[in-house]
């Protein structure tokens, strides 16, 4: 039997069973379509949440106050002996592989400028806080390096504070009200954006110690390590602990790398693709069924073409082989109209919600097609068997 007249008998039997080829064509689309866009909308967040972190650099290093952690992101804070001090921050300065430690902690205050006042967040930092976090001046300069117990009260403020305070204005060497405490504008930060839905430029930057003052808190958030190029992650943090452990005595604190956090995001948001890819997966299944369906309805009715063919010298392997070619080319099609319909809508979200990003690898688009011919192939093979297995006269009988 030739290549052409395979074809033929494979297109001839599609083309006579229209809306049932079209409805079980339409069950692998949809379910080829949800799995491309689930998946890519998956791995569009993945890379955002990865550029989002990696663009502070790779070798950072948080350390929090507490032993308590969950899903890999510490919540310290309560429950520790003993808070990071500034102190702490000032010894760990001191490790040959450290090359920048930043006190962190954050609240929310009003800020009052001449008769403007607004509700800003506030982050109390160390002076090289910039630099860690790789963080560019606009105008003026950024903390500097005081003694961080006596550090004088100046401030910088992000590039939304100072449209919103001083419009029109040179705010550089104006004071400011922060809560109940004075402070100097001596610096206005580049614009940043929002990371991870923290908005960068509505916020003032002060010394960590007077933010303590502020905060009426007597230890800190965080401690910030930026480590040198070169060094092993686990190294840098052997030589914290040892630090931390002979000041405190114990290890009631939390280290995280910045690769740690980058695994358990990678971890949460990968389950998370798959378990919507799992969605798509029943579509597919209730498409493979309606193949299983047409392919066994296509047996009977074409009973005794099988058993013509049979007749004219076709092998059990050809009567085979065809039945999987159709189902195949069946799901395939479905699956080439999944993909489109997939890239489509992507598209369409992407376009009205430019901030959700949809990224779909050559990979994806390769495994969804092979499988939706998988399943075509699976969905074909008891009734292509069926049909190989007809005695050719009973099959003419029936005609």
């Amino acid at each position: 039997m030739e290549l052409l007249d395979q074809i033929q008998f494979i297109t001839t039997s599609i083309r006579s069973k229209r809306l049932q080829s079209f409805l079980t064509g339409l069950g692998i689309a949809v379910g080829i379509s949800a799995v491309i866009l689930l998946t890519s909308m998956g791995e569009g967040l993945q890379r955002f949440v990865l550029a989002e972190f990696t663009q502070f650099g790779t070798n950072l290093i948080a350390i929090n106050p507490g032993k308590v952690t969950t899903m890999g992101t510490p919540l310290g804070v309560f429950g520790s002996e003993r808070l990071l001090t500034l102190e702490d921050c000032a010894a760990l300065r001191q490790i040959s592989q450290v090359e920048v430690a930043v006190p962190m902690l954050q609240g929310n205050a009003e800020v009052k400028a001449g008769n403007r006042t607004r509700r800003i967040t506030i982050y109390g930092v160390g002076p090289e806080m910039d630099t860690a976090f790789r963080m560019r001046i606009a105008r003026g300069r950024f903390l500097p390096p005081d003694d961080p117990r006596l550090a004088r009260p100046f401030v910088v403020l992000g590039h939304k504070v100072r449209q919103e305070l001083f419009p029109g204005l040179d705010p550089l060497g104006q004071r400011i009200q922060i809560g109940n405490l004075p402070g100097r504008v001596i610096g206005v930060m580049e614009p940043k954006g929002q990371i991870l839905g923290f908005d960068m430029d509505d916020t003032v930057y002060m010394p960590a110690v007077r933010a303590l003052d502020l905060f009426n808190r007597e230890g800190l958030m965080e401690i910030d390590i930026l480590y040198r190029e070169g060094n092993k992650a686990e190294e840098v943090v052997a030589a914290i602990r040892r630090v931390l452990l002979h000041r405190h005595g114990q290890e009631d604190f939390t280290i995280t790398t910045q690769q740690q956090m980058l695994d358990v995001l990678g971890s949460v948001l990968g389950m998370l693709t798959v378990a919507v890819g799992a969605l798509g997966g029943i579509s597919l299944l209730v498409g493979s069924v309606g193949i299983f369906t047409v392919m066994t309805i296509a047996v009977r009715e074409r009973t005794g073409e099988i058993g013509l063919l049979r007749a004219l010298g076709a092998t059990r392997k050809h009567i085979l082989f065809l039945f999987l070619l159709e189902g195949t080319l069946l799901a395939g099609l479905g699956g080439t109209a999944g993909l489109l319909l997939g890239f489509s809508l992507g598209w369409l979200i992407h376009a009205f919600v430019p901030l959700l990003p949809v990224h779909t690898p050559w990979t994806f688009i390769l495994l969804a097609e092979l499988l939706s011919m998988t399943i075509g192939i699976i969905a074909g093979i008891m009734p292509a068997r069926q049909a190989a297995l007809l005695d050719p006269l009973e099959a003419l009988r029936s005609e």
